[in-house]
């Protein structure tokens, strides 16, 4: 039994493709950090909705430029295992690879461009700054502080759907060749799965258990090498360079790394994978 193919696929950025969240990153330095974690954890566990706690967070933080830009360092040394292999694997059967993300933009984008994402397909939520405040006179001045963020659907929970429809535009659906899956950890991915074809939920970093009981699938392990077959199939896995990346997924899901809640997926998936690498899953 033949496995889809899957042209576009998305990611979700904090806690998929880094173990982080940067809004957790700003609080630490700003030593509110559990009171955001709180907030942050009913929002992506589907208890809050978002929108009501994205301008809360910020303004009891109330961060410089400077704290902002310091999250793509953190990003970067908190960057999920495999990430980068898994992407430029992708890129190398020739997927179209984006990353939607509730975190701000700048950050967001420096990372997405650092494990090899174009940034042209990046979106996350972009900020403005009050122009008077640090040392304003100077031509940069990473003392200015937050002064807004850009409302829009990346800040209420179920606004990435839009996003992802915005970036498919008459792709999607127009054959067999342009299917799209999701990849993320919160419950607004687990909500923007109705716009792409398939939806896996992530618990690396953080299982959240209204994920877990409702993804069609879900990758338990750290590293992200199981997402690999169901992307772009397990023949193409076998004709992957990188054949130690390929094993490695192989290997994870034959240790039960990978569950399905759609059964009729499960099989489909399965009979495949056994087509390519028998007694293997």
């Amino acid at each position: 039994m033949r496995w889809p193919h899957y042209e576009h696929v998305f990611f979700d950025c904090d806690s998929t493709l880094t173990a982080v969240e940067g809004i957790d990153v700003l609080a630490e330095s700003t030593g509110k950090q559990a009171e955001i974690e709180r907030l942050t954890n009913l929002a992506m566990d589907g208890e809050l909705d978002l929108e009501e706690i994205y301008a809360q967070r910020l303004q009891a933080i109330n961060p410089t430029h400077a704290q902002i830009r310091q999250i793509r360092s953190v990003y970067k040394q908190n960057t999920v295992e495999d990430a980068a292999a898994v992407i430029a694997a992708l890129h190398e059967m020739g997927h179209k690879v984006y990353i939607i993300s509730g975190g701000l933009a700048e950050p967001v984008e420096e990372f997405g461009v650092y494990l090899g994402v174009p940034r042209e397909r990046i979106r996350a939520v972009g900020v403005a700054y009050n122009q008077l405040s640090g040392n304003w006179w100077q031509n940069q001045n990473p003392g200015e502080q937050y002064l807004a963020y850009d409302k829009g659907a990346l800040t209420v929970s179920d606004g990435k759907a839009q996003i992802v429809r915005e970036l498919l535009g008459e792709q999607h659906g127009r054959s067999a060749n342009n299917r799209s899956l999701l990849i993320g950890d919160g419950n607004s991915d687990l909500l923007a799965g109705t716009a792409v074809d398939l939806f896996i939920g992530y618990g690396g970093v953080v299982p959240r258990n209204r994920v877990l009981s409702e993804a069609p699938a879900f990758i338990h392990s750290r590293s992200l090498a199981p997402l690999l077959p169901l992307a772009i199939g397990p023949a193409a896995l076998k004709r992957l360079d990188n054949q130690n990346l390929a094993q490695k997924a192989v290997a994870l899901i034959r240790t039960g790394q990978l569950t399905f809640q759609n059964a009729r997926l499960e099989r489909k998936f399965r009979k495949a994978c056994e087509t390519i690498y028998p007694q293997s899953v």
